[in-house]
């Protein structure tokens, strides 16, 4: 008869007071004995936790962990490798025509020996005389378009949200979205034809004799409200959606009146996507070129037709480098805007959650 003890077989748990045999590693999901500790060079499974009273060494941090606690997500060459085209596509078609542009606008060839030189004298004349005058002209414009865009566009929206119409809703979104992006030569021929000098609606109402002349800075201003409008209703939609009924009917019972709620809750709720709104709106209007350029030619003065005049070659000898001047004014107009927009933009966002 043998004395040894007996080996446990696989899946059963040892006994109280036996050890495994020498070779064999514990089965799966069994935690090691208390105050025994993992043999040298091994780690603990994945997922599971150190032992009680058993600390890392100091100095040592977890791995995919830093030292804050804070886990960090590893970014592999395949993560930057799929962006790759994105990059390309950026610095071929936005990098390298603003490296030419504002190469051509900061230097200035000599005719007779083709030396180049730094000068400023590009940039100082683009804000003079009539260059600064279109320049102040896309401003006025765009800010006057914007805000009353900003104004109906807003009142459009506010009516679709009331109404809880899901046809009106689909309908309205659907012009706006069509709206919106209609614009340039064809915008300016349709309203050519119906409100310009021997347009169908000119005619009929007679509006010459009232004053209206489409070819004018009000007629350019209602043409851009055109576009404008569908665009606002676009943005501000989402916003108007994002008030809850219940702030109202808290307002309600606290007594708050109807303006008393817009002024207290609605507005101040709005103001960053109000905001937002026209600032795009302002963007989208001061780098609009083409139904002005087929409405009103040079009659209104605007940078982009300043823009258009010079690339062509209508200014004076030693002036040909205006142009790139002046588009890298609108640049850092427009980048003003968008760094007024984005923040803005963020701020709103946590509304349509």
């Amino acid at each position: 008869m043998s004395s040894a003890s007996p080996t446990p077989t696989e899946g059963t748990a040892p006994t109280e007071g036996t050890a495994p045999a020498e070779g064999t590693a514990p089965a799966e999901g069994t935690a090691p004995a208390e105050g025994t500790a993992p043999a040298e060079g091994t780690a603990p499974a994945e997922g599971t936790a150190p032992a009680a009273g058993v600390t890392p060494a100091a100095g040592t941090v977890p791995a995919g962990e830093t030292a804050g606690g804070t886990r960090r997500r590893r970014r592999g060459p395949r993560t930057w490798l799929a962006a790759l085209p994105l990059v390309a596509f950026t610095g071929l078609c936005f990098g390298l025509p603003l490296g030419a542009l504002l190469y051509g606008a900061v230097t200035r060839t000599d005719p007779g020996t083709g030396a180049t030189a730094l000068t400023g004298e590009h940039l100082s004349r683009s804000l003079q005389g009539p260059y600064l005058g279109s320049l102040l002209g896309s401003v006025q414009l765009s800010a006057l378009t914007a805000l009353i865009a900003s104004v109906l566009g807003v009142l459009i929206a506010q009516a679709v949200v009331t109404s809880r119409s899901q046809a009106l809703r689909n309908a309205v979104l659907t012009a706006s979205g069509v709206l919106a992006n209609f614009g340039g030569v064809p915008l300016a021929f349709a309203f050519i034809a119906t409100v310009g000098i021997s347009g169908v609606v000119t005619q009929l109402a007679d509006l010459s004799s009232l004053g209206w002349n489409l070819y004018s800075f009000t007629g350019l201003a209602v043409v851009y409200l055109y576009f404008l409008i569908p665009l606002m209703v676009l943005v501000i939609l989402p916003a108007l959606d994002g008030l809850r009924p219940q702030w109202r009917e808290a307002a309600q019972n606290a007594g708050a009146g109807g303006w008393q709620y817009w002024r207290h809750v609605g507005i101040p709720v709005l103001a960053p996507s109000l905001l937002g709104g026209f600032v795009l709106l302002f963007g989208s209007a001061f780098a609009a070129h083409a139904t002005a350029a087929a409405l009103v030619g040079g009659s209104v003065p605007l940078v982009t037709l300043k823009i258009a005049d010079a690339l062509s070659g209508n200014v004076l000898v030693g002036q040909e480098n205006v142009a790139l001047a002046l588009g890298l004014d609108m640049i850092l107009i427009a980048g003003l805007v968008m760094a007024v927009h984005l923040p803005l933009q963020r701020r709103s966002a946590r509304w349509l959650r």
